[in-house]
């Protein structure tokens, strides 16, 4: 936080921060770890999933007391990573439709109604997901009207085109940005 704070003081420009997620409270995940491959416990409406959307909520709380706000937050950091990532890997898996489902009875409602603007951006993983992904959220009209675009990561993008992905998507939901959220460089040896 106090970096953040240097930081926004410093700029000349307004900073657009967002958030993502890497792991619920051990309690509230279907493994009991927040490390490895599980799911929240339950189901979207859930007193699980309910609890979750809440903690964003407090997130946004505890920084915007100390004058740090963010212009969005994503649903989950790579949720289908949650399912091939290796055991000490803090993660939630989801599908496209529990995301959607956690969107539509959670966390959409619980950002709406709090005091908070920040943005709320679906996927935030590899565009090999797309248009699939984004047919399933954002086909359902009520998490459409939660989302403001979808998070990209591009370390799998020489598999597939940006055509069969980001164009097609964009095709789709022209009214639901794109924006690449993570990547690095060296992450395949080749």
């Amino acid at each position: 936080i106090p970096l953040l704070c240097r930081a926004l003081a410093m700029s000349k420009r307004l900073l657009l921060l967002f958030a993502s997620p890497w792991t619920a409270p051990a309690w509230m995940k279907s493994n009991g770890d927040v490390r490895g491959k599980g799911t929240l416990k339950g189901h979207a409406g859930d007193k699980y999933h309910k609890t979750w959307a809440n903690y964003f909520i407090k997130f946004l709380d505890e920084y915007a007391k100390r004058n740090v706000t963010f212009w969005a937050v994503t649903v989950q950091n790579e949720p289908l990573a949650g399912l091939f990532t290796p055991p000490q890997a803090p993660t939630i898996a989801f599908t496209a439709a529990q995301q959607r489902d956690f969107i539509v009875q959670d966390l959409g409602p619980a950002l709406a109604r709090s005091p908070h603007r920040a943005r709320l951006l679906m996927l935030d993983d590899q565009r090999i997901h797309l248009p699939h992904w984004a047919k399933v959220v954002l086909g359902n009209a009520t998490a459409a009207r939660y989302v403001a675009g979808l998070a990209v990561h591009w370390y799998l993008d020489a598999i597939v085109p940006p055509g069969c992905s980001l164009e097609a998507t964009h095709k789709l939901f022209p009214d639901h940005f794109l924006l690449y959220t993570e990547a690095c460089t060296g992450f395949f040896m080749f």
